[in-house]
């Protein structure tokens, strides 16, 4: 037994530690010593990964001020225009009968304007002009007088009542302007013609645009020896629209109580132009 002893002895002092909890006082500590290690191994490993990227976003962002500055490049790719062009008759007249009077006494004011532009509405209305084609402009404001003697004077107040009308029987041109004189409306403007719907010619002129571009880009393609692939990028604006009147009336402005006196032959709406251009890029191949 005291050999036994012995021997278990010899093998504490051999090893430096006697194992299990080290109640024995030998001053054992492995486990603390791999575990600052195994943490420490760890740290290590996150640092390197942190340069490695960090590296990279300064490596990217680097790339990045590159292009600062400089257009995509379109690389593999043809550009070509396309016109087109519809001819559309103007279908509606734009005018305006108005009538603007002055009173010291602002009801009367309003009163003696409403006779005058409610028998203008009334016979609009007899035409067959839609409440919908008619946009009235109302004011009220003081009117004043200036004289060197006695400086500003209030007139009155004047009253301006203005009603746009847009004529859609192009026959009942002269009747519409007649109501002017017919009931001493003192103001009237000049007559103009438009399209009233203009969008199905725009989609005429565009499919024409289209079709011209098509066309240039296949002989483009050809000469080059290409191929032409997907649309890459595409844009499209309205061209200016000129206007050809055939004939014209010129009695219109300010006046009061003529009546303007004109043949509905003498009236003619005339055309317009209606033009898109469009803008095609094509990716292209081999």
């Amino acid at each position: 037994m005291s050999g036994w002893r012995f021997s278990m002895a010899s093998v504490v002092k051999k090893d430096g530690c006697c194992g299990g909890d080290c109640k024995c006082g030998c001053g054992c500590n492995w486990g603390a010593d791999f575990g600052k290690k195994l943490l420490l191994t760890f740290l290590g490993v996150v640092l390197v990964y942190s340069i490695f990227y960090l590296g990279t976003l300064v490596r990217n962002n680097i790339k990045k001020y590159d292009y600062i500055g400089k257009a995509d490049r379109m690389e593999h790719s043809i550009s070509v225009s396309g016109y087109g062009k519809v001819i559309g008759s103007n279908d509606i007249a734009l005018t305006t009968i108005g009538y603007s009077n002055t009173d010291k006494d602002v009801a009367k004011a309003q009163a003696a304007n409403n006779v005058v532009m409610d028998k203008v509405y009334a016979d609009l209305k007899v035409l067959g002009v839609d409440d919908k084609d008619l946009t009235s402009d109302y004011s009220i404001y003081p009117d004043y007088n200036y004289t060197q003697d006695k400086g500003q004077q209030l007139v009155g107040y004047r009253v301006t009542n203005q009603v746009a009308i847009k004529i859609r029987d192009l026959s009942k041109i002269t009747q519409v302007l007649n109501l002017a004189g017919k009931y001493g409306a003192t103001q009237i403007s000049g007559l103009s013609f438009t399209i009233d719907d203009p969008e199905n010619l725009k989609a005429q002129a565009r499919e024409k645009a289209l079709a011209d571009a098509q066309q240039k880009a296949v002989k483009l393609s050809n000469a080059l020896g290409v191929k032409l692939m997907a649309v890459m990028n595409y844009n499209e604006y309205e061209g200016s629209n000129s206007y050809y009147p055939v004939k014209a009336v010129s009695a219109y402005g300010m006046g009061g109580g003529a009546v303007v006196d004109v043949a509905p032959e003498a009236v003619s709406a005339g055309s317009r132009d209606v033009v898109m251009n469009v803008n095609i890029t094509y990716e292209i191949s081999q």
